[in-house]
């Protein structure tokens, strides 16, 4: 259920309303707009009268809400989220935060996996210098074969630190297991994989984290499972998510996956998270990048997760999808041309 408060509302008569519906079991999402404010309650509403409720003089309007999504509802949070994470790199220039969501573009890039420093590093300074807001880089790999590189875990992590303190630039690693946590403190942005965007103990316990979450959808999930997902983890206080959309598996094959370009639009106007791509994954061969990523932009998205990897046929992990350094380059200037990138003037 929403209620829309009037306009200058004194917050002290705001927060003793709010209370009223907490002493009744029910949870309170307080959303201040640019002209509106929003109180929105979460949980069984089904016996409360939504008359009564707007007989309060603060009270403009009651309105129900259907959907089994409730924070993540653009409904409960009429305006567009805007997550600021700190940023040395752009401390640097004197603006400490880089950002996701409107009206800010940023761009996520490095390798699938973190193979060695050397390589880690050369990366991490070649994508900075092509405008890169956030480095990427798998210390856990998820693989489907028991044979695949698996990642170097904790040491991995250690190697994003370095290129961490090398660079400026803030890290984006996915974690597979709630104990993989404990060694995430200086991580920036936590990624939720695929394969695990329905593992809900993980998502509760990234949500109890306090960091922003990168959540990605699932192989074959409906739009409605991939925003349930982000609910698990705003529902535990966290709400700077970050949608992904990756691909999702359909009966043709002649794409890793296949990019549903049309959950970028729907997702904005049904949701106020930010909503970034990944055309690396959701395709799997690297020429096929650059269009995908430039129809990314068209579609509305708030940025892009790109694999760059300086020796491509020599990666441990997702090589045939990953762009070269000059390759990426080449894309950010086409990019700058769509798009005031978040990070460009690095």
């Amino acid at each position: 259920m929403i209620i829309v408060l009037k306009p200058n509302t004194p917050q002290e008569e705001i927060s003793a309303f709010q209370r009223t519906f907490e002493q009744r079991g029910l949870g309170t999402h307080l959303s201040k707009g640019t002209n509106t404010t929003i109180l929105g309650l979460v949980g069984d509403t089904s016996a409360m009268n939504e008359k009564t409720i707007a007989a309060n003089h603060i009270v403009d309007h009651v309105v129900r809400v259907q959907e089994p999504y409730k924070m993540a509802n653009r409904k409960f949070h009429p305006d567009d989220t805007v997550i600021a994470i700190a940023s040395k790199a752009k401390a640097e220039k004197g603006n400490g935060f880089s950002f996701f969501g409107k009206p800010h573009f940023s761009v996520i890039a490095g390798p699938c996996s973190v193979e060695d420093e050397d390589q880690l590093t050369g990366i991490a300074r070649a994508v900075k210098a092509s405008g890169a807001a956030f480095l990427r880089g798998g210390a856990f790999k998820p693989r489907t074969s028991p044979y695949s590189f698996q990642g170097l875990g904790v040491e991995g992590v250690r190697l994003l630190e370095q290129a961490k303190e090398a660079t400026g630039l803030p890290i984006v690693t996915e974690v597979m297991a709630i104990s993989q946590l404990e060694v995430m403190q200086n991580v920036d942005v936590i990624q939720i994989g695929a394969r695990n965007m329905q593992n809900f103990d993980l998502l509760k316990e990234v949500g109890k984290c306090g960091k922003p979450v990168l959540l990605k959808r699932g192989l074959s999930a409906t739009i409605k499972e991939f925003l349930m997902s982000a609910e698990y983890i705003m529902s535990e206080g966290n709400e700077n998510v970050i949608l992904c959309e990756r691909g999702i598996r359909t009966f043709d094959n002649y794409t890793r996956n296949c990019l549903d370009l049309s959950a970028v639009p729907y997702l904005k106007k049904v949701s106020h998270l930010p909503v970034v791509i990944d055309p690396s994954h959701a395709c799997g061969i690297s020429w096929m990048v650059e269009p995908l990523a430039k129809a990314a932009v068209a579609a509305g998205a708030d940025g892009l997760m790109i694999e760059v990897h300086n020796n491509p046929e020599m990666a441990l992990s997702d090589g045939e999808q990953s762009l070269t350094p000059k390759e990426f380059d080449s894309l950010m200037q086409k990019l700058d041309g769509y798009i005031k990138l978040e990070n460009r003037s690095l």
